[in-house]
């Protein structure tokens, strides 16, 4: 089959590689129809995450359609269309049982292979997925590709965002990053109330799209956004931040726009080696701080019909389509962001 797959930094390659096959009585086969590439893949993709095996297929936004499944499969047959979350998972274990599936016990993270341990990823023609009954969603007929994928991850991770923001619609939120997860934080802030929402980015194309989709936009390199935050809550600060972007200088600047007693809500996936901000710095602001992956498959079927009828504007993330084996240069026009590119959708179907 084809497969875009890793072969060092900066190093995607489109090629062949074998056809996966069941290896356990809970897995299925899907035929990828379409797949994504995310921003958290470019950290493997800058080998900022050490460690994943020359060859790995990678990748895990995908959707598509079941074609074979083990003999303990019960929910799902041959021919249904499905979408999946970015991590596998039982659906029985107690980190399952309390929603958390991005912890899963058994769980694990499409598009990652260590020392020859792991699983293929989703930007290939087809995908082994284990414990198939409880890791794929059926996809509802006349439900979007575009939607279905950003389902699985981006969508759901942007409501987990604002979820553990405690937002409260009398008081003043602001996001910071308003790239595909920033932009799908604020469509989920608004869906929870917010009505004073505050957007930081300095890419034009993206802070129009933020201030389309109902945030106050602030370019930071033409405004403070300290001070443009202070200004509209009489000198306190926000009453919670988002922060998506996973790197020391944003998550310091989500800290310190926050009021004394603010909450901080970060999804971002970051490898610095200490957070952007002191425990005494912390304790000084009474901060309550909520970070870490979010548990997609635990969303996914809560969002269907709020998603669904704003299908139109989320889906407007997608800026590029291309064939699967230009996937290579899908993933440099959207490290550079090269020709307004904000998310890259891999046709597979050829």
């Amino acid at each position: 089959m084809r497969a875009l797959t890793f072969h060092g930094k900066h190093d995607i390659r489109a090629e062949s590689v074998p056809d996966p096959s069941i290896l356990a009585n809970t897995d299925a086969i899907v035929r990828v129809r379409s797949c994504a590439i995310c921003g958290s893949d470019l950290h493997v993709y800058h080998e900022h995450e050490k460690g994943l095996d020359a060859g790995t297929a990678v990748g895990h936004e995908f959707m598509g359609e079941v074609v074979e499944i083990g003999p303990e499969v019960r929910h799902l047959k041959k021919g249904d269309l499905v979408m999946a979350p970015f991590t596998t998972s039982c659906g029985q274990c107690f980190y399952c049982r309390i929603g958390l599936t991005c912890r899963c016990e058994r769980g694990q993270l499409f598009g990652w292979v260590e020392k020859g341990l792991g699983l293929h990823g989703g930007q290939a023609e087809y995908v082994r997925t284990p414990l198939a009954d409880q890791t794929l969603v059926r996809i509802p007929g006349g439900m979007s590709d575009e939607l279905a994928l950003l389902l699985g991850d981006i969508l759901s991770t942007g409501y987990f965002c604002a979820d553990q923001a405690s937002i409260r619609p009398e008081e003043t939120q602001v996001v910071v990053g308003c790239g595909p997860v920033g932009l799908m934080t604020i469509w989920a802030a608004r869906k929870l109330g917010a009505e004073r929402l505050f957007a930081i980015d300095s890419v034009p194309e993206r802070l129009r799209l933020a201030a389309a989709w109902g945030a106050i936009p602030i370019n930071f390199l033409e405004a403070n956004p300290l001070e443009v935050i202070r200004e509209h809550t009489q000198g306190r600060g926000a009453d919670s931040a988002m922060e998506v972007v996973g790197n020391a200088g944003a998550g310091r600047l989500a800290f310190e726009l926050l009021r004394p007693g603010g909450t901080l809500s970060t999804v971002g996936v970051c490898n610095d080696a200490q957070l952007a901000f002191s425990p005494p710095e912390a304790y000084g602001k009474n901060l309550t701080y909520k970070v870490g992956r979010c548990p997609a498959r635990n969303y996914m079927e809560k969002l269907i019909s709020v998603a669904w009828g704003d299908e139109a504007q989320l889906v407007q993330v997608f800026t590029h389509r291309l064939p699967l084996e230009q996937g290579p240069e899908g993933y440099r026009m959207f490290a550079n962001r090269e020709q307004g590119c904000l998310k890259v959708i891999l046709d597979v179907r050829g």
